[in-house]
């Protein structure tokens, strides 16, 4: 019975993180412009041809086969072009801070079960940028 009361809570409080992080301004804005991308059908079959472009790429390295100075400038030639599309930009930059947002997330919440308590800025950076790098975005 204590079990269920414990998991109930923490399903109502991880319910209130969640709701949190949808109400975030930053989260709302990163949100917005995936759904830009998503909306432009143009900007998401030109994505969606770089990565069949790319996959194509990568399955003929794979079975080493040796690409073409044409294939490669072709792809490359598509990446940047996707890259120009100020859309296409907005939606790689969201879904990169997204995923960074859900990393931490994820790390913080392992390191609290790791330790059985809250983990010190310290004990959260340490694992990402040793403790006289920079580059996790933390204040060492």
């Amino acid at each position: 019975m204590e079990a269920t009361i414990v998991e109930t809570a923490i399903t109502q409080k991880t319910r209130e993180l969640c709701q949190m992080i949808l109400d975030e301004p930053s989260m709302q804005a990163l949100r917005q412009r995936i759904d830009t991308f998503m909306a432009d059908e143009q900007t998401r079959a030109q994505y969606d041809g770089l990565i069949a472009k790319g996959q194509a790429l990568q399955e003929k390295q794979q079975r080493s086969v040796a690409l073409t100075g044409e294939e490669i400038s072709d792809f490359e030639q598509h990446r940047d072009s996707l890259l120009s599309n100020p859309v296409a930009r907005a939606f790689l930059d969201a879904q990169q801070e997204l995923h960074q947002v859900q990393q931490s997330i994820q790390k913080y919440v392992s390191k609290t079960i790791e330790l059985g308590r809250l983990p010190s800025e310290e004990e959260l950076c340490g694992d990402c940028c040793g403790e006289h790098e920079h580059g996790c975005g933390c204040s060492h």
